[in-house]
């Protein structure tokens, strides 16, 4: 429950957290404007952003009745693993703006609910201290590809060693998207917050700051090549995020990775792509399941999980929704975020005749008439 303040701070009573957007409704209120615009900031007008959300208000389902939904099972696998539910978390920076124990609460929450967390490059707490605080959470880890490779390596060998399960390699930031919000506000890290993977590595005052680190430090030049250079480094599965069409899917398996997250980088990156939503099905189509598909971007409710489903994701990630999570209520309530999300997905498979995901298929979904 929220507690509502009336004018003057006295109590008015206290908001049941019902669903996802009570929970981001209580971040706006709460978090500082420059920390609320640097998590909702999409690129540019924010067009492929919005449209993440909308697109799947236009996706109708098509529910089958009487079908005896009286025990259903919501787990599934990721790579051969177990977890309790479909929906993952995603890589997002800086947990500790949104809460004081930041990614550790974040680690917390996805091990209690056993499902899977991809801690991101630029968390505010390292990757140690996330495995020492959910020492036995399933979890991935999320990469970029330096100017520097040899910090890329660095890490890779220093997760690996740690018992993340997957390298996720980050491929649509070749440069950072223009996000106008956080040009406007100056966005920095308070002084008390540092990319902590990299604590000690930059030198101080290294010149101008991109989002904790300085600027150019991500390498433009990266390509498929670096996947396969990727390979050679670790024995860990990799798993490709930010692909939007069936030609770089095709490519990402002819690379041989274990897996691809379609995404739009929430859109943040390019202005004007699609839903991520809507290319789904065309990757589906072009992998026949050769490597596991997975998607983020615009899951706020347990239909939009069951939507992706029958669209041919295995799984889902959720990134903004656990930020919120982390300012209402730090690990109880990313737990809360994801203890909604289960209990309104198992609801909507069984009000759709689903018992367990494999009854979930293409024809669950009502297609347009053009």
């Amino acid at each position: 429950m929220a507690v509502l303040l009336c004018r003057e701070g006295a109590v008015c009573g206290e908001m049941a957290m019902v669903c996802l957007t009570d929970f981001e409704e209580y971040a706006k209120q709460h978090l500082s404007k420059a920390t609320w615009d640097y998590y909702a900031a999409g690129a540019d007008e924010c067009c492929t952003r919005d449209d993440n959300l909308l697109a799947y208000k236009r996706i109708r389902l098509r529910p089958r009745i009487l079908r005896d939904v009286s025990v259903s099972d919501t787990r599934t696998t990721v790579l051969g693993t177990e977890i309790s539910f479909p929906v993952g978390i995603a890589p997002t920076a800086f947990h500790c703006l949104a809460w004081h124990e930041g990614e550790l609460a974040t680690a917390r929450a996805t091990e209690a609910l056993n499902t899977c967390y991809i801690a991101s490059t630029y968390s505010t707490c390292s990757v140690e201290e996330i495995s020492a605080a959910a020492p036995s959470g399933y979890r991935w880890f999320q990469l970029y590809v330096y100017r520097d490779r040899k910090l890329s390596e660095q890490i890779v060998h220093r997760v690996e060693s740690l018992g993340y399960k997957a390298l996720v390699l980050t491929v649509d930031v070749p440069y950072t998207g223009k996000r106008r919000d956080d040009i406007r506000n100056q966005f920095k890290l308070p002084p008390h917050l540092k990319v902590k993977n990299f604590d000690g590595i930059f030198q101080e005052n290294a010149g101008p700051e991109e989002y904790g680190i300085p600027a150019n430090t991500l390498d433009p030049s990266i390509s498929w090549k670096d996947v396969t250079w990727l390979q050679s480094l670790t024995r860990l599965p990799i798993i490709i995020k930010g692909i939007l069409t069936k030609e770089d899917a095709e490519l990402a398996v002819q690379h041989g990775v274990q897996g691809i997250i379609v995404s739009n980088h929430g859109g943040r990156q390019l202005d004007g792509g699609p839903a991520t939503i809507d290319c789904l099905s065309e990757i589906a189509d072009t992998v026949q399941g050769r490597i596991e598909v997975y998607m983020d971007g615009g899951i706020r409710t347990g239909s939009d999980v069951l939507k992706a489903l029958a669209l041919g994701a295995r799984c889902v990630f959720i990134g903004r929704p656990a930020i919120w999570g982390l300012a209402y209520k730090g690990e109880e309530g990313v737990r809360e975020i994801l203890q909604i999300l289960n209990d309104e997905f198992r609801l909507s498979m069984a009000l759709s005749g689903c018992r367990n995901v494999s009854e979930i298929n293409r024809n669950l979904i009502q297609l347009s008439k053009l």
